[in-house]
């Protein structure tokens, strides 16, 4: 059985204390490898290797950075096959979403950030004939970088690839739950050249890696996506410490769909954002609220298209909906499925597990699930369930949906469908959200900021804000006279 190994220091290299974790393939419900258990010896390891690497690597020439950065995307590219079967076995998403969406992205991210640092640009401020004001950015130094299960290599790249492109050297933690295309990135990295101690890949448990990474004092600068009871904790650690924080977490996104809406652009996009990587994505349009003239319309069609959604192995190119991530997931998600009963909703579609046949039997499998007339306020409609599971609710003015959709203690991302242009506008200046989409849904331009407000997170990746969130700022006043 394959056993996976910290990178430390560029090398692969086994956790000290020699302890291992089962990894699940979500599909069989079998394992099928193995992962450190690593705690603070490894970190502090780690930690040891980026402090030695970035006195030199800070000081880098860009175009250096650049060309290294640009080769890891370039070996992501060409392994990307092999990528996305590692990405879909350990997840359980269908390989289909693994080969098109999360691999081509990780690529990217190298390749934005590669290019990006090519073209950022310093401040200046003119006072006049008195003195000219100019900003120097250094990096900040260590970065602690703590990714999700989700997306995995997606998102651990989002944040590797601005901190190094930086100038920053990294310790990163990728889930513990999906470990395996964060492990084959580090063998890339050292198939590009990417020097001894810039990136650390330590594996193991949020309690201990992720802990001992928070609470190191000379990590001064902390990057974690997940869930927002344990940004909360992260926070209370590292405030007093007056350490750098980005913190993306949880989402309870409304999908507000007005009667002049193109309304077979909106069914059609409604079923990604409600059920894509079987509904665990942050941004995935969870509550639905529907106008009321064509509420009936729309959800017997939507029925029906879901309905028609094949839940099955992740492999086979017609599954729709692969496995959830992990068995105490999926009994949390059908958890939910039975509070909404409690709570007075009604399932119209799924609602149970699915049992597959042969090797899948003992897979983690839900389906699509439709859940109509439940209260806005009630914690169905409150509570993050990130799973294949939507809610529909009809509403009548703008008034009304907009305190439906800001009734949440979340403010990720919101989904607006009308054609009336100065609704558009005048929507997505009013709902509380970092991100809203018009008549789209996860169309991603990297140069723009991402995050949400309350209780989604603190701060903001993408583009040049991520650059300014990995490097610090110098303003330095020259008098002329």
């Amino acid at each position: 059985m394959q056993k996976i190994k910290n990178y430390i220091n560029g090398e692969l290299i086994e956790p000290a204390a020699g302890h291992y974790i089962d990894n699940y393939n979500p599909a069989t419900g079998k394992v099928y490898s193995l992962i450190p258990d690593s705690d603070e010896q490894d970190v502090e390891k780690a930690v040891q290797a980026a402090l030695t690497a970035f006195p030199i690597w800070s000081v880098t020439p860009k175009e250096e950075r650049s060309r290294i950065m640009l080769k890891i995307s370039d070996l992501i590219e060409k392994n990307l096959e092999g990528l996305a079967i590692a990405e879909s076995i350990d997840n359980g998403k269908p390989i289909s979403l693994a080969r098109t969406v999360d691999i081509p992205r990780a690529a990217s991210n190298f390749h934005f950030y590669a290019t990006a640092i090519l073209h950022y640009a310093s401040e200046s401020h003119a006072m006049e004939d008195m003195a000219i004001n100019y900003t120097l950015r250094t990096p900040v130094g260590i970065a602690g970088c703590i990714s999700p299960w989700n997306l995995p290599l997606y998102l651990f790249t989002w944040k590797i690839a601005p901190a190094i492109a930086s100038g920053c050297c990294v310790v990163a933690k990728p889930s513990e739950i999906t470990p395996m295309t964060a492990y084959l990135l580090s063998e890339l990295c050292i198939e590009a050249g990417l020097p001894k101690g810039v990136l650390n890949i330590v594996h193991g448990y949020g309690h201990k890696v992720g802990a001992a990474i928070t609470a190191h004092p000379k990590i001064p600068l902390i990057s974690f996506t997940g869930g927002t009871k344990t940004g909360a904790e992260i926070a209370r650690t590292a405030a007093p410490m007056f350490k750098k924080l980005s913190l993306e977490l949880g989402g309870k996104n409304p999908n507000i769909i007005f009667a002049d809406c193109d309304f077979e652009k909106a069914i059609k996009t409604t079923l990604q954002s409600s059920f894509a990587n079987q509904g665990q994505i942050c941004l995935c349009g969870s509550r639905i609220f529907i106008e009321k003239p064509i509420y009936e319309k729309f959800k017997k069609e939507f029925i029906e298209k879901v309905k028609a959604l094949k839940v099955g192995n992740p492999a086979d190119a017609d599954s729709r909906l692969g496995a959830v991530v992990s068995k105490s997931h999926m009994e949390k998600v059908l958890s939910y499925i039975d509070l909404a009963k409690q709570e007075g909703g009604t399932i119209v579609s799924g609602g149970f597990q699915v049992k597959l046949e042969g090797e899948f039997a003992e897979g983690y499998y839900i389906a699509p699930t439709i859940i109509e007339g439940l209260a806005y306020n009630c914690r169905t409609n409150q509570e993050e369930i990130f799973g294949p599971v939507v809610t529909l609710t009809p509403f009548e003015t703008e008034e009304e949906v907009l305190h439906y959709a800001d009734s949440t203690q979340y403010g990720l991302a919101a989904i607006l469908w009308t054609e009336n242009l100065t609704r558009a506008h005048r929507m997505a200046s009013r709902l509380h959200a970092g991100i809203v989409w018009i008549n789209c849904w996860l169309l991603r331009d990297l140069r723009t900021p991402f995050g949400g407000v309350k209780s989604s997170g603190v701060g903001r990746e993408g583009g040049f804000e991520a650059l300014h969130f990995f490097t610090e700022p110098k303003n330095v006043c020259i008098k002329l006279k």
